[in-house]
């Protein structure tokens, strides 16, 4: 099973969501972001579908539900929100959407970033009823305590084959390896001293044992927290995946307690455990397991793709697309992980824009434009924001030190915009060694005529270009009427903007003019575009 498309509206913090394009070779999803950016919410609307849809169960709506008011919803009015808070579209699968009417029972599987089973010790065994005949987690926020669970199921399961037809001619103990074997394995690929050895007596002293070093007999009790915490997904993984041979696993935090190095293991035992036409869903902060995933996207082609919930308004319509490896995500992990010092040790040229990184209305704005424009051409560039033009001149007073000792052999590039400066104060800034844009400003380039065209035929509507370009004349011409100078397209970029909407009849493409600028017109500027090179030659010639 695989997942196409979600979509969420007034959910949790998300008023209009919206994660598509989710290729069918995915495997491996991974969620990234800050913590705060809505990761766990995300799974707690996929946890949401599957419960009403699949069971009928539709939770607390005071929890669940985005409302701007203090009305209290009788149970058929929360029933009827619902259904409409959270929508999923499957690769090759059609689930109805509808409350308790879905056969999607056993195609979810979630654990939630609270799992701490420290002990326990089986002195009877119970029959436990098949995992999909139930909900799992109500919510994901509880204690999700597994081991103990997984334990008597195994058991069960191997007392099950022994009076199986089928087994007659087997031993018990090929049995005992058959279902153990592959948990033993991966212990053994993840840890260098650590195998697991027995299950104990399940009547008298059931639990599991381990060898560790010259230790034999090594209780579960006494392992680490991050050998529990990899040695519980895994266990996991292996005994739920006869319940859930065609699923959606979701896992969040499955970093947690465990070093960056055995996060990546655990992330490749995962991957290979779940079954082949499953999906893998995790949201991390590990910097392990974001290497890992970029090892095995290059060993399989297309099986991983990152969600990127950081530096999003989830009071507004958001569209997520799924992204490939690149340096710019892997920035974005270092920064998560380590901090802002750490994106200046990893690349090997450093861009100060103008900008403020601390702003609210234009937060990062000519930052996460260039980095839109150049990060699959110029992996190995970091864009900063660097303040005012001043600020950046006199950047090496505020970073000095780190740039003296941390980007070594970095190169730094300082870039400013024209606005109204003559010749000479260019020549000044360029002799301090501060590139200045040959346009007046950013606004210029990204609505400049050839993009214009270029957005037309990309809607199929080649004929609303010269429309268009009228439209953008006229706001230069209001320009010119208020004494403004008619290349301050940043000033008539609304008037722009607004008119390039209502003409092409374009929706959810930003709300406001910077976003739609960010959103719309920077993805158009790609290499074979004369804006682009230009930009290219500005900014790195």
């Amino acid at each position: 099973m695989k997942i196409n498309k979600i979509e969420l509206n007034n959910f949790k913090r998300f008023t209009h969501l919206t994660v598509e394009n989710i290729p069918e070779t995915a495997k491996l999803i991974l969620l990234v972001g800050p913590n705060g950016s809505g990761k766990s919410s995300f799974f707690e609307a996929m946890n949401h579908f599957y419960k009403y849809s699949g069971y009928g169960k539709v939770g607390d709506y005071n929890y669940l539900y985005k409302s701007n008011n203090e009305k209290e919803y009788q149970h058929n009015e929360w029933i009827h929100l619902a259904q409409r808070t959270v929508s999923i579209k499957f690769h090759n699968y059609n689930f109805p959407n509808k409350f308790g009417k879905s056969n999607i029972r056993g195609h979810f599987l979630f654990r939630s970033a609270y799992r701490n089973e420290s002990d326990f010790n089986i002195s009877s065994l119970n029959k436990l009823p098949n995992p999909t005949e139930s909900v799992r987690l109500n919510t994901l926020i509880e204690n999700d305590l597994t081991v103990s669970k997984n334990y008597q199921r195994l058991i069960a399961n191997t007392i099950s084959g022994v009076y199986e037809e089928t087994n007659k001619n087997r031993t018990v103990q090929s049995l005992k390896e058959e279902l153990v074997g592959k948990i033993k394995n991966s212990i053994e690929r993840v840890f260098d001293d650590l195998k697991l050895s027995s299950l104990g007596e399940p009547l008298n002293n059931g639990s599991f044992y381990f060898s560790k070093g010259t230790i034999d007999n090594f209780h579960y009790r006494n392992l680490s927290a991050g050998e529990k915490a990899a040695f519980d997904l895994i266990l996991d993984i292996v005994v739920q995946s006869k319940y859930y041979p065609d699923a959606i696993y979701c896992i969040d935090e499955p970093e947690a307690h465990m070093h960056t190095k055995l996060q990546g293991k655990v992330l490749r035992e995962l991957y290979q455990l779940i079954p082949q036409s499953s999906q893998l869903w995790i949201s991390t902060h590990s910097i392990g397991m974001l290497k890992e995933a970029e090892e095995i996207e290059k060993a399989t082609h297309g099986s991983v793709v990152f969600l990127d919930f950081g530096d999003k308004n989830f009071d507004s319509d958001v569209i997520i697309k799924p992204s490939k490896i690149n340096k710019a995500i892997e920035n974005k992990f270092y920064e998560l992980a380590f901090g802002d010092f750490a994106k200046l040790m990893l690349p090997r040229k450093i861009v100060f824009c103008e900008g403020d990184h601390n702003g609210n209305k234009r937060k990062d704005y000519d930052k996460s434009i260039y980095t839109k424009i150049f990060q699959d051409n110029h992996p190995d560039t970091l864009f900063i924001s660097g303040g005012s033009c001043s600020e950046i001149e006199n950047i090496e007073n505020k970073y000095g030190e780190i740039i003296s000792i941390i980007l070594n052999e970095s190169n730094v590039i300082k870039i400013v915009d024209r606005d109204e400066r003559s010749d000479q104060e260019v020549k000044d800034l360029n002799s301090k060694r501060i590139k200045v844009l040959s346009k007046r400003h950013l606004e210029s380039y990204l609505l400049d005529d050839t993009l214009i065209k270029k957005l037309c035929d990309s809607k199929d509507l080649p004929n609303k270009y010269e429309e268009c370009i009228q439209k953008k004349q006229d706001a230069i011409n209001n320009l010119i009427s208020r004494n403004k100078p008619k290349d301050d397209i940043k000033s008539a970029s609304g008037e722009i903007t607004n008119a390039l909407k209502n003409i092409l009849s374009l929706s959810r493409c930003g709300n406001s003019s910077d976003a739609f600028l960010r959103d719309t017109m920077a993805p158009l500027i790609t290499e074979e575009t004369e804006i682009y090179k230009l930009l290219e030659k500005e900014i790195f010639d």
